[in-house]
């Protein structure tokens, strides 16, 4: 009995590779007509989802969030502000995404990704918009102190659906937040305590307490997103970095936790988003956020 020809084997697994590299959008629609992905997943299907909160020691709240191999950390750090006049109840949330050169090789050292600010203006829309944070709970004293809460997203490898996963992280980061613990000190100012004494080493009295322990935010409508890309009458759910780069027509459906519209973006590319196939891409993003409220439950973050 004769063994089999690895030799051949290896010649025929080049070939596809090099059909792949030479001819990736007829390599990409041979399987569609399949309905299947080269990775093997049915076209509505997003790929393997994991969070883990809490990884950074010195932030106030943290999250990874990895969907395939596109991967984001974010840290949430809280600082005491004095507010706006025009909003003197309310708090404020910054964020920026950022994109370093580890992250793709499409990066650049010295070169900001042109993605990166377009993803944080979405990403602060969307987490603004949606009403996910009550603004006013930030506050500490009205008119004098409030909660800047500071969000950085780092993306640590990207592989398609930049926006999906880097929304999943500030959602977990911040679950797991929690508001330090803050008084008045003798001379009126806010500070933190640590040890029943705050900063300056002066004893805290219990009565100047702005909170007496550390504590969580409460969240409501919590938005989840799912991109989805147009090619011809194929609808593809969460895209990788080689899907994106050859069928360039993006729509990303934001909903949040009642399966509310929160936003629709269409980046560019051919295809019309006729109502049929948005549609598609919003039932698409429905069934994608139950897997996502079950995946932050299951963290314990929710």
């Amino acid at each position: 009995m004769g063994l089999p020809d690895s030799s051949q084997d290896l010649s025929t697994e080049m070939e596809v590779d090099a059909f792949r590299r030479i001819f990736p959008l007829r390599f990409f629609e041979r399987h569609l007509s399949e309905s299947l992905r080269p990775d093997a997943r049915p076209l509505g299907k997003a790929r393997d989802t994991i969070v883990n909160p809490g990884l950074v020691s010195t932030a106030d709240g943290s999250a990874l969030a990895k969907i395939g191999s596109t991967t984001m950390l974010a840290a949430i750090r809280m600082e005491v502000m004095t507010p706006s006049t025009d909003s003197p109840d309310e708090g404020c949330i910054a964020l920026e995404f950022h994109m370093p050169p580890i992250c793709s090789p499409t990066v650049r050292p010295g070169r900001p990704a042109d993605a990166a600010p377009v993803i944080s203006k979405r990403l602060s829309d969307t987490i603004l918009s949606s009403g996910m944070i009550d603004l006013k709970e930030l506050c500490l004293v009205s008119g004098k102190a409030a909660w800047m809460g500071y969000l950085d997203i780092y993306c640590l490898n990207a592989d398609g659906a930049l926006f999906d996963a880097a929304l999943l992280s500030a959602v977990a980061a911040f679950s797991n937040l929690e508001i330090p613990v803050v008084a008045l000190n003798d001379n009126g100012r806010i500070v933190a305590i640590s040890g029943g004494k705050d900063e300056d080493n002066a004893s805290i009295i219990e009565k100047k307490a702005v909170n007496k322990e550390k504590r969580k935010l409460t969240l409501k409508n919590i938005p989840f997103s799912l991109t989805c890309i147009l090619h011809k009458k194929y609808i593809l759910a969460d895209p990788t970095t080689e899907e994106e780069s050859i069928m360039d027509t993006l729509v990303t459906v934001v909903l949040d936790s009642s399966d509310q519209m929160v936003s629709l973006y269409k980046s560019g590319g051919t295809v019309l988003a006729y109502s049929s196939a948005v549609k598609s891409c919003v039932e698409l993003a429905r069934k994608r956020a139950k897997e996502l409220k079950q995946i932050l439950g299951e963290m314990d973050i929710d």
